[in-house]
Formats: C-alpha cells, sequence, structure tokens
C-alpha cells in the first residue's frame, strides 16, 4: 500500500500555497502555480473529485516537494 494519499484538488491547492506556491494564471479548468524562489511551475487540474495517487505524486516532482514534506504540510 503507497504511503501517498488520495486527496481532493482543493486541499492540494492549499498545500501547494503552504509551500509557497502562487496562482499565476488559470486556463479553463487548470490552475498555473508558481513558487518564486524556486522558479518552479505546477499545473493542478481543477477537475471534480478527488486526486489519484499518482496525479499526486506527479504534482509533488514538479513542484520539487519531498513526501515527507508534503505530509508535514497536509499535517499527517
Amino acid at each position: 500500500m503507497s504511503i501517498i494519499p488520495i486527496i481532493g484538488v482543493r486541499i492540494m491547492l492549499r498545500v501547494l500555497q503552504r509551500a509557497g506556491f502562487f496562482v499565476v494564471r488559470q486556463v479553463g479548468s487548470h490552475l498555473r502555480l508558481e513558487n518564486p524562489l524556486t522558479k518552479k511551475l505546477v499545473t493542478l487540474p481543477m477537475h471534480a473529485g478527488d486526486l489519484s495517487r499518482k496525479m499526486v505524486a506527479t504534482i509533488l516532482k514538479q513542484a520539487g516537494i519531498s513526501l515527507q514534506d508534503f505530509l508535514r504540510l497536509l499535517g499527517k
């Protein structure tokens, strides 16, 4: 069983904002976030339903956030 949780899009958005990301723009149902310190860009799909474990892992990789930091920001 994977440690990566299945979470909602809005929860992922809050975690990314806690990590220093800001919304740069929105095109359709996708948000583009940027961290001004690391210059990392992340695309977050704002679709209904939860993000799969694979999608969460992909977003974390784009953001350069480790699993341990993610769980700490998530509050678990």
